[in-house]
């Protein structure tokens, strides 16, 4: 849930609505930059924070990490090359997202996944995440490896996002896992 208001036309009281409206657990996916908003995250009432590989240093994502861990949150560490997964792999948190879309250039290949996903250990969880639009992106990602999927913008051009959400998972052969 993005609750940035400037940017992503989000707010606070969005995440509180999303944590209402389902038992699902919900991630807040601003760019988190400082350690107040993790802490700020958990009073929102977010179960997971997204931390960028590449827009923060290690000593920041390690702190951040230690943070939200200790508030019992899940915490997805999202990658985009080798280098960044790397440097993932030294922190403690299983879920590495590997984004699909280059921040940089804004330029979204599903290749990044294939290419990444074999270097993550088995211990790990993978979540694809950006680009995926069909059953056949979510087979070709299930068959890289990924078995989570962070999917936002091709559902939210949709007019019925459940439908499309189920169209997506069913034809993809994946299944929606609850954290319980």
């Amino acid at each position: 849930m993005l609750t940035d208001q400037k940017f992503f036309q989000g707010s606070d009281g969005d995440l509180g609505e999303a944590r209402s409206a389902c038992e699902l657990p919900v991630i807040r996916k601003d760019f988190m930059v400082d350690p107040y908003q993790v802490v700020e995250s958990r009073a929102l009432g977010a179960d997971c924070i997204l931390l960028i590989i590449g827009a923060l240093s290690d000593a920041e994502l390690s702190n951040m990490e230690d943070i939200a861990l200790g508030y019992g949150m899940d915490v997805l560490l999202e990658v985009h090359d080798e280098a960044e997964l790397e440097r993932a792999l030294k922190l403690k948190s299983p879920l590495v997202g590997i984004n699909n879309r280059d921040l940089r250039v804004m330029k979204t290949d599903l290749g990044t996944t294939e290419r990444l996903a074999p270097m993550i250990p088995a211990d790990r969880q993978i979540v694809c995440e950006s680009g995926i639009d069909s059953p056949v992106d979510i087979k070709r990602m299930v068959a890289a490896g990924a078995k989570r999927f962070l999917i936002g913008e091709s559902l939210m051009k949709r007019p019925d996002v459940e439908m499309a959400t189920r169209v997506l998972l069913v034809g993809g052969g994946a299944r929606l896992e609850a954290k319980g």
